[in-house]
């Protein structure tokens, strides 16, 4: 007998957050009851908690193909990208990102009197005008591997080659915040120096995440006091995130393709359908070069935030844009820079799907997600 779903609720924010794994919770629940050491100590106890956490950095390491060594865990995706930007713009050092970059970066840089380069209407980086920015005193190059809110997928290797050429001295780094659940990552980072993780978004708590780091590579640490990450990133361990962290991952290592394929086909279908029904709807990115299971599209006549909460009166929990803390909504900065006017800006919708994204869901919002739009706009 199939199960009544009509009092669930639908969730489509996937990119803002995912619901803890099951598997991923049974492998953190000893780490909070029974192996609560401090990894940092030298008795039995905290000699178990750190050996947890070095066998979720070998995953990590093994997932992203980099080197154990230089993986650090933080709190999460925000102090990454922030370690990776402040940490490698020491003395005069420049940063230099997209303009659709996750504000996590875009802040920092613009902190620094940093560099901010244009992107094209389809969300891809504008590579004439990066190569204006470039020169000898770049310390860093951060651009998204899948934007959060668009889910435009970027090629890295155009991005790899210019800075090989206009400034070798230059590290590359990529917010894989989103990517790691859309793309091969490894073949993806292949020439990336730092990359920045966070574990909510593919299934592991909120408050863990990780910046990995090629060898050899310096980092002035942020955080200073116990010395832990072999000093580049102080604080006692948060073991049982890491090792939620570390079995987030593998469970995502082994059901990605499969959940491209599936989450692609349902993101094809949301797509399609609400396109269909809603007259002036159309995406913001192409679906060959967007992530399977983002999707944005912009509404003609429709406010985002009246939007979202006659959705979620229905039942539907989707977004405009971003999360932020308070939840309050600024047109996209993302679309500002693609190009689109405010106006239009002001009538996106991201459906953003994941792990847990089952079939009905779709099906519940290809029916609210008219009716709700046909509302705002008077019909009768």
């Amino acid at each position: 007998m199939e199960s009544d779903n009509s009092e669930c609720s639908v969730y489509l924010d996937c990119a803002a957050s995912t619901p803890v794994r099951p598997a991923v919770l049974d492998a953190m629940m000893p780490y909070l009851t029974e192996h609560f050491g401090n990894p940092s100590g030298s008795h039995r106890m905290a000699r178990t908690s750190r050996a947890a956490i070095d066998d979720a950095r070998e995953v990590c390491a093994n997932h992203l193909g980099f080197d154990p060594h230089g993986v650090v865990f933080t709190s999460g995706g925000t102090e990454a990208d922030n370690l990776a930007i402040h940490g490698a713009c020491t003395s005069n050092g420049i940063a230099v990102c997209a303009a659709t970059e996750h504000h996590a970066i875009l802040h920092p840089v613009e902190f620094r009197s940093g560099r901010v380069a244009q992107v094209t209407d389809d969300g891809a980086v504008d590579l004439d005008h990066l190569e204006t920015l470039l020169d000898d005193n770049v310390a860093v190059i951060s651009v998204m591997l899948v934007n959060n809110e668009s889910g435009r997928v970027v090629d890295l290797n155009p991005i790899a080659d210019l800075r090989d050429r206009v400034a070798p001295g230059a590290m590359l780094h990529t917010d894989a915040v989103q990517g790691i659940n859309w793309v091969d990552i490894r073949e993806a980072l292949r020439r990336v120096d730092m990359v920045s993780l966070s574990g909510h978004k593919f299934g592991a708590p909120k408050g863990v995440g990780a910046l990995a780091i090629r060898p050899g590579l310096k980092l002035a640490p942020q955080l200073l006091g116990g010395g832990q990450e072999s000093e580049r990133r102080s604080g006692t361990h948060n073991t049982a995130g890491i090792v939620a962290f570390g079995a987030a991952l593998e469970c995502l290592a082994a059901s990605r393709l499969s959940d491209i394929e599936r989450l692609g086909r349902l993101s094809e279908q949301l797509s399609e359908g609400l396109i269909s029904r809603i007259d002036g709807c159309s995406e913001t990115i192409s679906r060959g070069q967007r992530a399977s299971g983002i999707l944005q599209l912009v509404i003609q006549g429709i406010e985002s935030e009246a939007l979202l909460v006659l959705l979620e009166r229905h039942g539907v929990m989707a977004s405009a844009a971003a999360s932020c803390a308070s939840g309050a909504m600024d047109p996209s900065h993302v679309l500002a820079a693609m190009g689109f006017d405010r106006k239009t800006a002001a009538g996106s919708l991201r459906l953003s799907l994941g792990w847990c994204t089952e079939e009905w869901e779709i099906e519940r919002a290809l029916s609210v997600i008219p009716e709700c739009v046909d509302a705002m706009r008077g019909a009768p």
